[in-house]
């Protein structure tokens, strides 16, 4: 008797379920991150005002963060940029803004007023630990998981050597600064360890370091170690100094492009585009555009230095 009001029960389910409407086709895919393929060459691309990241080469992807949402150029929180490979430059400058600014502007952190410099291929950071002064220079390399080290050859506080000493005590930097609020940044006994592209403000970064090298007074970071990477036709081979952007679509200011076939090209070659995503639609009004027999769009910006009355300020 049980058995038999249980297949009538699962009769009526059955019938009802053939009475709800289908789910409609893609639905699954509307609620996915949005992924626009995208290679970038040597671009300058503007952290801040005054904070620059070189772009020599970058081939990946904008990851939308709202599911079915695109990627949106006006809201940095609406996408990742994930690196299948990479060469970024940051000169020592801009590392230590990176550093003061972005990384140890906290209450309470252990370091302030950091500078960076390249001394004889090494690494030199100075700066007050725990308002003490102290200069470090390290060799840097790349561990196997991806992160920048900074190994001490020399410790100073106020100017003597305190590397010896330390050790005596057995004091480490480790024991000495507390940097778990710091973003992407750990300490190993004396070894510093960041991790590039947790450390930069939104939109944020995804990649994998596999090689850093020091010239003059600038890093050169590399990131890869995805295996072959699948190379992005641009649809103007002249172009030197570019971004552009294919996927199923992307949106910039008012507009959405779907789907998305977008090449920014720098106006002036001569140098790298000087590129500011918080001040883009600056670059864009005073550009031009025209459409390929496809369905893109080529659109030529001026740098943003070169755009007459263009605001330098960070919003």
């Amino acid at each position: 008797m049980r058995g038999a009001r249980l297949r009538r029960r699962n009769i009526w389910l059955i019938a009802l379920a053939a009475c709800l409407p289908a789910a409609p086709a893609g639905a699954s895919q509307l609620r996915q991150s949005v992924r626009v393929e995208t290679v970038m060459r040597r671009v300058d691309f503007h952290i801040d005002s005054t904070l620059i990241m070189h772009i020599e080469y970058l081939r990946g992807r904008l990851v939308g963060q709202r599911p079915g949402q695109p990627p949106w150029f006006d809201d940095r929180l609406s996408f990742d940029i994930e690196m299948d490979t990479a060469s970024i430059t940051l000169s020592t400058s801009a590392l230590a803004d990176l550093l003061n600014r972005y990384v140890f502007n906290y209450h309470g952190s252990p370091l302030r007023g950091i500078k960076v410099s390249v001394e004889q291929g090494r690494l030199k950071q100075s700066g007050r630990l725990h308002g003490m002064p102290f200069s470090i220079v390290t060799e840097a390399s790349v561990t196997p998981g991806g992160e920048l080290r900074l190994h001490p050859a020399s410790i100073h506080a106020f100017g003597v050597g305190v590397q010896g000493l330390m050790h005596l005590f057995g004091l480490s930097l480790q024991k000495l600064a507390d940097v778990a609020r710091a973003p992407g940044v750990r300490i190993e006994r004396n070894d510093l360890l960041l991790t590039p592209s947790v450390m930069l403000p939104p939109p944020s970064t995804r990649g994998k370091l596999v090689a850093v090298s020091l010239r003059d007074s600038a890093l050169t970071l590399r990131f890869g170690g995805h295996g072959p990477v699948r190379p992005l036709e641009v649809p103007d081979r002249q172009a030197t100094n570019f971004m552009y952007f294919r996927g199923p679509s992307i949106r910039f200011w008012t507009l959405t492009m779907t789907p998305a076939d977008l090449l920014v090209v720098d106006a002036d070659p001569r140098d790298p585009f000087d590129f500011w995503l918080a001040r883009y639609r600056t670059q864009l009004v005073a550009g031009s555009s025209r459409n390929t027999p496809d369905g893109g769009l080529v659109t030529q910006w001026p740098d943003l230095n070169k755009v007459r009355g263009a605001r330098r300020h960070e919003p």
